[in-house]
């Protein structure tokens, strides 16, 4: 799919959020782990009514896992959540990030993250991994934040769940890993 820079400038203007948010291609051609990034000052899950996770300051992450994605690209991903400078420094500029700040991360898998929309009105699922997969990755990139920090959350891979959240700024970010 092409990239939104190789359209012409009307389709950028009216279509950029659509062009960005497509299930994207590693340079191998093999797709890619997404995080969709939000900056909190609060997040929460909640499943049949009860609560599973909660953060106070933080960042909330939903998780896509999709066919090609291995341990190296989850590894990629935990470096880039705790690495991407999100957070103000002194000056008020983004310059900080979890690993220099020590707040506080929720992880949840959402497949729907990986989903193709290109054509119709109903997305198709074919890019993103299989359940056995994305549970394993998903499992993995929970396991290696956990050794990292001890203030990760997640919400429950597969589970019916209600996302709360206090969207700081708004910042949110689309990653790739």
């Amino acid at each position: 799919m092409p990239g939104p820079d190789s359209l012409p400038p009307i389709a950028r203007r009216e279509c950029p959020t659509y062009c960005m948010m497509q299930p994207q291609k590693g340079p191998y051609g093999h797709s890619i782990m997404i995080g969709l990034l939000q900056r909190v000052s609060e997040a929460s899950v909640s499943v049949g009514g009860e609560k599973v996770a909660s953060i106070g300051r933080g960042l909330l992450v939903l998780i896509a896992v999709q066919p090609g994605d291995s341990e190296a690209s989850t590894r990629r991903m935990v470096e880039r959540l705790f690495g991407y400078r999100v957070f103000a420094d002194e000056h008020g500029r983004m310059n900080r990030s979890l690993d220099d700040l020590g707040h506080e991360l929720l992880l949840v898998p959402q497949f729907t993250l990986a989903a193709d929309t290109d054509k119709g009105t109903r997305a198709s699922f074919t890019s993103a991994a299989s359940p056995e997969n994305g549970r394993r990755y998903f499992e993995l990139l929970l396991e290696i934040c956990r050794q990292r920090s001890p203030r990760v959350q997640s919400g429950i891979f597969a589970a019916d769940m209600q996302v709360a959240l206090v969207n700081d700024g708004p910042v949110t970010f689309w990653l790739e890993a």
